[in-house]
């Protein structure tokens, strides 16, 4: 990693030296606390601390057409020592005409379009220790290319260096604690250095949004073998996720086929259906519903095997942009299995905003992912400053 964000530093020094380019400086600094409700499994304690600091330094030619954008993020945490830690999000060069776009350096690429899960979604590593739903993504070193067809968009990628997941310490929560402690296994012999490629064609046809994706390379989720050293295979993937609004309702799916050391199918999909100006007209309710598949059974080793997600979706509306989701997923084959979660946000002013997350975890089946994660239910409140 630090090879390529040294190649994409060198590529972007005219940006700093001309004055021709427009320069701007802003960020973020994030104050957060979470309070689970019972001491870890191995003891831990119920109250973490942290701060997060996230700048952003962008740089743009007088044209416009080409730019140069470094994130990097760093966050301490007064529990975990894995959990304090640094990553570069985006160090990435753009040039951009009029019918292509590339992308040199460290950056972030989100796919998918599902509330629950976001299957189609392998470019970037999963930051675990910020986030227990797997959202939040380490930057990925890349090479990209984007391509304006008469048809639709092609985006092209080669991924030369893999991210290892990140995970709680031993004396941390949620995760797996003490899995970053052993060294990574890699089925390729060329371990981080093995290059990925990647591609996804998205298209709109009528109110269809279709994006079809393939990637092959090192396979983001570890496997774990009696043991927790992380094991790293490759894999190759098709993708295809689907999006479509008639009125108000909103139609969303999401399917892969994988092979790898255990190959399978796995899908998503359902709706979200929103009561437009409810409570005198001013807010709106949406009700969200999701079918989880996944071919593996309950041998799988993901949550969401055979599953239903349900939610409401409360937007004020309001000037400060204050929105709710309250959801969980249940497991069909196991309804003593089950996930409930609570995201609401809002803000205070222009320079303040404020999250509050909440998770609730159920399982009394040893093999279930969910099982490990059954003393770990928390509520977790940020206020962030901008810059």
């Amino acid at each position: 990693m630090k090879k390529t964000l040294s190649l994409a530093t060198l590529f972007a020094l005219p940006l700093f030296l001309s004055p021709s380019y427009a320069f701007e400086f802003e960020g973020e600094v994030s104050f957060q606390q979470r309070q689970f409700a019972q001491t870890g499994a191995q003891g831990q304690d119920k109250s973490q601390t942290s701060i997060a600091f996230e700048p952003e330094l962008y740089w743009e030619t007088e044209e416009g057409n080409t730019s140069f954008t470094f994130s990097p993020f760093f966050r301490w945490d007064s529990m975990d020592d894995e959990r304090t830690h640094g990553d570069v999000r985006e160090a990435l060069l753009m040039h951009y005409e009029d019918n292509y776009e590339i992308r040199v350096g460290v950056g972030i690429v989100f796919w998918g379009v599902t509330e629950s899960q976001h299957l189609v979604d392998v470019i970037n590593q999963t930051d675990s220790v910020e986030a227990v739903d797997g959202e939040v993504k380490l930057g990925q070193p890349m090479v990209s290319l984007g391509l304006e067809l008469d048809s639709g968009l092609l985006d092209l990628y080669l991924l030369p260096y893999f991210r290892e997941r990140t995970f709680a310490s031993s004396d941390g929560r949620l995760a797996v604690p003490g899995a970053g402690d052993a060294n990574a296994q890699y089925e390729s012999r060329h371990e981080e250095f093995y290059p990925d490629v990647a591609a996804r064609y998205g298209v709109m046809i009528d109110e269809w949004d279709l994006g079809f994706s393939a990637f092959h390379g090192t396979n983001r989720d570890p496997y774990f073998f009696n043991s927790l050293s992380p094991y790293y295979a490759l894999m190759t993937q098709v993708g295809l996720d689907v999006q479509a609004i008639y009125g108000d309702w909103l139609w969303k799916a999401e399917a892969i086929r994988r092979y790898s050391l255990e190959s399978n199918t796995a899908f998503t999909g359902g709706f979200e259906y929103t009561y437009v100006g409810v409570n005198e007209g001013i807010t709106d309710l949406g009700f969200l519903v999701e079918y989880l598949y996944d071919s593996r059974g309950e041998d799988a080793p993901v949550a969401g095997q055979n599953d239903v997600f349900a939610g409401l979706r409360w937007v004020l509306n309001d000037h400060d942009g204050t929105e709710f989701l309250l959801g969980g997923t249940l497991d069909l084959d196991d309804t003593d299995s089950m996930t409930v979660r609570l995201e609401s946000s809002g803000r205070f002013s222009n320079d303040w905003s404020w999250t509050v997350t909440g998770w609730m975890f159920n399982s009394d089946r040893v093999t279930d992912p969910i099982y490990s994660l059954k003393r770990d239910d928390f509520i977790e409140a940020e206020v962030s400053w901008y810059f």
